[in-house]
């Protein structure tokens, strides 16, 4: 039996509203100055119509066409929680449903998405787990046993604290820098921790994630059929499709046959007897490690480089890093708890993606993400705001 674990991220950040050297010490009195309120609802309630809406009913529909043996994981980030609460609760009591049906299953996170991971102490990584854990407890009554860090960001320092956090397994990227020549398609464990490591099969994902609509793409069109039958020649326990949710009706519009391709995947899975779904959970208790895994540097998801270079790859991009952990070390001498929420949503990676200076392919991505013309005009509005804050800290 091989299984096929399907796993979505959601995620939805805060973005900064335009923030001028002459705005610096301007106006002390407004949290408000950071945000950009009004393109964040636009953004969210166009995002939740075209994905999140649509593409949860497709889901539920699914896993009651096929009693449940359609099965699927999410991570839910806290910062998306939060639209949801403030702009449109119709999409997260479409969560609500899903998670009731049984066949779904929660993943645990950083709360506000953030690089917290990569602190010198991992103090303020910890705190933020643990508001996520609230969150998901709060809403859906369940604690989450898997762990996946922002952007599938791993080492073995992460890996020892959420095994010492308790979590059953943790999921990052099967990159082949930590596999050589193995597969992704089993459980590994740290060399030194017993926690189960889910790696993601990047190939296959990333032909759902970027390349469905690649007109000059060898395999196009990628039919659903095409793909069970790619999935059923795998070898190994397990396949592990870790895709963005967005994917579905933003990234990849209505117009390309996404929808479509969802609605068969699950019927021509199943054509092969040796197949099934299985969620984050049921992965790791129906499976063991076949080998070890040393990962000393950090590894992600992210571009063709699959580490951390996405956030911290330029002088702009650290400065900026820096910048966040000295304000944060004086804040919590502070103990100012407005002045620490804002600067927990000014960790948020993707404000550090919009600084990456990469080009080519990589760099064509981060470009679609970015509300911004090019990366120094990113970096400049961004650290003016944590320039901002650093002086509302110092009054």
């Amino acid at each position: 039996m091989t299984s096929i674990c399907l796993y979505f991220e959601v995620h939805q950040p805060m973005r900064l509203n335009h923030f001028s050297v002459f705005n610096i010490g301007a106006n002390h009195d407004r949290n408000s100055d950071y945000f950009d309120q009004k393109l964040n609802q636009q953004i969210f309630e166009k995002v939740a119509k075209k994905c999140y809406l649509p593409t949860n009913k497709v889901l539920l529909d699914l896993i009651n066409r096929y009693d449940g043996k359609f099965r699927v994981s999410f991570s839910l980030t806290g910062t998306f929680i939060e639209y949801c609460e403030r702009y449109m609760p119709s999409v997260l009591d479409s969560f609500k449903e899903l998670f009731a049906t049984g066949a779904v299953d929660l993943i645990e996170e950083t709360y506000y998405h953030s690089l917290s991971s990569m602190y010198d102490d991992l103090d303020e990584f910890e705190k933020q787990i643990k508001m996520h854990r609230e969150k998901i407890k709060r809403i859906f009554n369940y604690k989450p046993k898997i762990f996946r860090n922002t952007e599938t960001i791993y080492d073995n320092r992460i890996a020892r604290k959420i095994n010492e956090l308790g979590y059953k397994g943790i999921i990052t990227e099967g990159a082949d820098k930590i596999l050589g020549r193995r597969s992704p398609n089993y459980l590994y464990k740290p060399f030194d921790t017993d926690i189960k490591v889910l790696l993601r099969n990047y190939k296959l994902s990333d032909d759902i994630g970027f390349r469905f609509s690649t007109h000059n793409w060898s395999e196009f069109p990628l039919t659903a059929d095409k793909y069970a039958k790619w999935i059923s020649h795998c070898e190994g326990d397990l396949v592990n499709l870790f895709i963005d949710y967005e994917t579905f009706g933003e990234h990849q519009w209505i117009e390309t046959g996404i929808f479509e391709f969802l609605k068969h995947l699950p019927g021509e899975v199943l054509k092969h007897n040796h197949l099934d779904f299985v969620t984050v959970s049921e992965a790791v208790e129906r499976y063991q490690p076949v080998g070890e895994i040393d990962v000393p540097w950090a590894i992600s998801w992210a571009d063709e480089d699959r580490n951390v270079s996405t956030w911290l790859g330029n002088d702009m991009q650290i400065a900026c890093f820096n910048e966040l952990k000295n304000i944060g070390r004086r804040l919590k001498e502070k103990g100012n708890e407005m002045l620490l929420k804002t600067w927990r949503c000014l960790q948020t990676s993707d404000h550090l993606y919009y600084c990456s200076t990469k080009g080519l392919a990589d760099g064509n991505v981060h470009a679609y993400f970015s509300p911004y013309d090019n990366p120094y005009e990113g970096f400049m509005n961004y650290m003016n705001i944590l320039q901002d804050l650093k002086q509302r800290v110092m009054l």
